[in-house]
This record gives structure tokens, sequence and C-alpha cells, in this order.
């Protein structure tokens, strides 16, 4: 038997084998600490394998990041989700994800929040992950290429920030852009080092820092990306 070249997709999960790996995939993602029933219920309802391709799609349903286009990653689901549980986010909230990614993310959100707006340096993510989003018919996620440590001035502000790559402290401007009362979710240190998730909330008198657990992220980066849509 002649066996596959390596850059050979694999061949499609059948139904039994798909279901089979999804509930061991929210099972994973509930013993890391994920408890919120909001959360669970949108990590159940977003198929994270929509937002993973190539020979990394049968690896989908591991908790674990894996890589995408322009030299990111798609985050650890229970990371996902731990971050997510921790922004609280409501019903009614807008929120500003910075580092559109995979979409993974900004689709999880879509779930919970009444509007989402995501910014990514890199065009061909943003283009990618629109495609998702049409194909799920999240109409409440606007993404936009941009310079996303800026923030998004002109929709601020928000009652809810997540940043999805790391940043060596919470950006200013973010920070500028945050609703009294609203929280921001930033990992924080030096991209060759383990990060601290930080959640920031502000107060009417500033701000409150709380350290929830280490984390690996990609650096957070200005300017835009080279446009690798090829």
């Amino acid at each position: 038997m002649t066996e596959a070249p390596p850059s050979q997709t694999p061949p499609p999960l059948t139904a039994e084998a798909l279901a089979e790996r999804k509930m061991r995939f929210l099972y994973a993602v509930r013993s890391k600490g994920v408890i919120d029933a909001r959360v669970l219920a949108a990590m159940e309802h977003v198929d994270r394998g929509r937002f993973v391709r190539g020979l990394f799609a049968e690896r989908a349903y591991e908790d674990m990041p894996l890589p995408i286009a322009c030299g990111q990653t798609i985050s650890q689901p229970s990371v996902v989700g731990l971050m997510t549980q921790a922004a609280e986010v409501g019903p009614r909230d807008k929120v500003l994800e910075v580092g559109t990614g995979s979409g993974y993310q900004a689709a999880i959100l879509a779930c919970l929040a009444r509007r989402v707006y995501t910014v990514d340096r890199h065009r061909r993510l943003v283009r990618e992950a629109e495609a998702v989003f049409a194909d799920l018919g999240l109409a409440n996620i606007t993404a936009m290429t941009g310079d996303g440590s800026f923030g998004l001035p002109e929709q601020a502000p928000f009652d809810r920030i997540m940043v999805t790559a790391a940043a060596e402290d919470p950006p200013g401007p973010l920070l500028a852009q945050l609703k009294i009362g609203g929280i921001m979710i930033v990992p924080v240190g030096q991209s060759d080092t383990v990060q601290s998730l930080i959640r920031v909330r502000r107060l009417e008198t500033g701000f409150d820092y709380e350290e929830l657990r280490p984390v690996r992220f990609v650096p957070l980066i200005e300017g835009l990306g080279q446009d690798d849509a090829g």
C-alpha cells in the first residue's frame, strides 16, 4: 500500500468519531476550570474545526495551540475558555478583540455579546476569519485590518476588551477605550518567557489589576503585517 504524501489533508472524520472528539474536547475544557455555563455552551456551539486548516485540522479538538497562517497560532481551547470566563461577557456588551488570528475567540465572544469588533494586523487572517464568520451566520462580528495596539477609537468605549497577544504592559490606548465598569483581559510579559494573564477592571477612580494565571502568547506587534494573501 502506498502511503499518502505528508502534505495531504487527512480524510474527514465519521460523524461518530467527530462527536466523540467533541465530547472529549468539552471534557478537557471543563477539567481545566471552565465552568461558566454560557461559556461552555458557546464552546459547544462553535466548531473549532472550522478554524483549523490543512494537516492540523485533525487536531482541532485537542486542548493545544496550533499553527495558522502568518506565523500565528490558534490558542489552546481551555485558555480561550478561561479568558472568556474571566471577561464576564454579558449579552448587552460591546467587545473589542485585539488579534483576530483564526477568528475562533471572536466567534466564542459573538455567542455571548451584543457586538464584537475584532482587529488584526494581517489582512489574510482577517479575510479568512470573515469567510468562516459568514459561513457560521455570525452577523454580529465586524472584522478589520489594523494596528490593534491602538484599539478602535471610533467605536469606543467598550464594555470588554480581549487582547490575544502579549504586551509588555497593558496598552494605554486600550485602557483609555475601556468603559468605566469594563473589563480587559490581556497577557502581559516578554514574548520569549512565560507571561501573566491579567484582568483589568476600570473603576471610577482608576484601574484594578488582577493576575489570573501563567500563559504563553505571541507578541503584540505594532504596525500592519505584510499582505500574505498570496
